[in-house]
């Protein structure tokens, strides 16, 4: 019986920590980090034969990313927190749900921006002293909305920096080409962002927050949007040229270009239905063909 009875205890102790980890998982939107990695991985193979590449430095780019997106994401849903529960689509969030309590997501958000100053640490003394910038910009975010419009652009920057702090990390110098690729990345999430905003248009208004679509409007925020992705696939034409690569890369990126396309059709003033269709399967695919395109080219 003793044993039955120790058993058990396992096994509840080992359902809840897993319970835990999901619902932080969730909080922090883990699967969204295919948006951001890929484009990473893409430096680290357009780096090539200007740096060598360890397996350590590798986990500790990989360490550093995690803990930076981990801190970044619970910071923002702590920031937003009361405006999420006043929002129908986001008020079953963690934190107004009350699955996580919010001096349990500051500890998280502690901890992540440690392991994020300790893996830079690790790599450089310059990745060390760019840490905190770095982080500045990430937890800024969370709070532009409430006085700009280009609070999408701002988030765009957030993430697009993976790609140079990669360059960096390996290369112990200040990215140089990369940024065309940091760019593409910046432009990309920038687009899809305004693409996902337009679902809150209203409640943004009655909020006063300011995203794209709630300051000029569906249509114009569409039209934004579809620029940014132009420029995002005109960056990532650059690249052919600046690294030479083969023309299968090109293939890759006319590929990548459809699918901008396929997501801007799914999306429009009178159908949001398929946003999230659009913000995460679409993107997730343009995001692993980047890594793919270069990895070929």
């Amino acid at each position: 019986m003793h044993i039955k009875h120790q058993t058990s205890n396992i096994k509840h102790q080992t359902s809840s920590i897993k319970h835990q980890v999901l619902t932080y998982g969730r909080m922090i939107k883990f699967s969204h980090t295919l948006f951001a990695l890929p484009f990473a991985l893409a430096t680290v193979v357009l780096v090539g034969n200007e740096a060598p590449l360890t397996l350590a430095k590798l986990f500790w780019i990989i360490m550093a990313m995690g803990g930076a997106r981990s801190a970044a994401m619970g910071f923002n849903r702590l920031a937003d927190a009361s405006i999420d529960a006043r929002n129908p689509r986001t008020a079953m969030r963690e934190i107004p749900a009350g699955a996580i309590s919010v001096n349990a997501a500051g500890i998280f958000v502690g901890i992540s921006a440690v392991v994020f100053i300790l893996s830079a640490a690790m790599l450089s003394s310059l990745c060390l002293w760019l840490s905190f910038p770095v982080l500045a910009v990430l937890f800024a975010y969370s709070y532009t909305k409430r006085f700009t419009w280009l609070s999408h652009v701002v988030l765009g920057l957030a993430i697009g920096m993976a790609p140079a702090g990669v360059w960096v990390a390996l290369t112990g110098t200040l990215p140089g080409k990369i940024l065309a690729l940091s760019l593409a990345l910046l432009t990309h999430i920038a687009g899809f962002d305004i693409l996902y905003a337009c679902q809150d248009t209203d409640f943004d208004r009655r909020e006063s927050l300011r995203s794209i679509p709630a300051v000029f409007g569906i249509r114009r925020a569409l039209l934004l949007s579809t620029l940014l992705h132009v420029m995002s696939v005109s960056c990532l034409v650059s690249l052919y040229w600046i690294f030479s690569l083969s023309p299968a890369y090109l293939l890759f990126v006319g590929i990548i270009a459809g699918l901008f396309v396929l997501e801007h059709r799914l999306v429009n003033p009178e159908d949001l239905t398929k946003v999230n269709l659009a913000f995460y399967q679409v993107n997730s695919a343009i995001s692993v063909l980047v890594f793919v395109a270069v990895l070929v080219g």
